[in-house]
């Protein structure tokens, strides 16, 4: 009897420590950017179709992993004219490039919930490491399906031109840092 509650035991141990995968709920999350038009204004905009997910074994997110992949054709500023623009080879060459992608590399932690991320970002066809804020914003049971979600902001900005992207357009027209916002609710599968 001692040998088999000492094996339960141990099994639940390391079934605890086994990485659990968490996705995007597409009606709560979202990939915003922001960027200075003529250093008096700021365009905002979004990408509509991504996907996202987490990996992680500790309840507090501290050993994650991120992914994200976007189709760059889903960009929406709001103007039609303009979103047509940034798909072409002067931006985001969207029919060449279809995708953007982010895998995590590391997590430092910075804070009560707070975070560090790192990770390879790939854009306009340009693989460069990244560094953003992470918030972790808990975790709860969702009241309609009794699932757990957890929720994440990540904010931090990038330089368009070391991606290659809007490279005709000079830093008086469109600034030269885009700020990068990413609210996402992740549900546990």
């Amino acid at each position: 009897m001692k040998k088999i509650t000492c094996f339960v035991l141990l099994l639940a141990a390391s079934l605890s420590t086994f990485a659990q995968t968490w996705k995007s709920d597409k009606a709560h999350s979202q990939l915003k950017f922001d960027v200075q038009h003529m250093g008096i204004s700021t365009v905002s905009g979004e990408f509509k179709d991504f996907t996202a997910t987490v990996t992680a074994s500790k309840a507090d997110f501290s050993d994650a992993v991120f992914t994200l992949t976007a189709q760059t054709a889903s960009i929406n500023t709001g103007i039609e004219q303009r979103d047509n623009h940034l798909k072409t080879p002067d931006f985001f060459d969207a029919a060449t490039n279809t995708t953007l992608t982010f895998k995590s590399t590391s997590l430092k932690k910075t804070g009560e919930n707070k975070y560090q991320l790192t990770g390879d970002l790939t854009l306009h066809g340009v693989t460069k490491p990244v560094t953003l804020d992470l918030w972790y914003r808990g975790t709860i049971e969702n009241p309609m399906n009794k699932k757990q979600v957890a929720g994440f902001r990540a904010t931090g900005t990038i330089k368009r031109s070391e991606f290659g992207v809007g490279a005709k357009f000079a830093a008086p027209m469109l600034s030269e840092e885009i700020a990068i916002i990413a609210d996402g609710e992740f549900g546990k599968e």
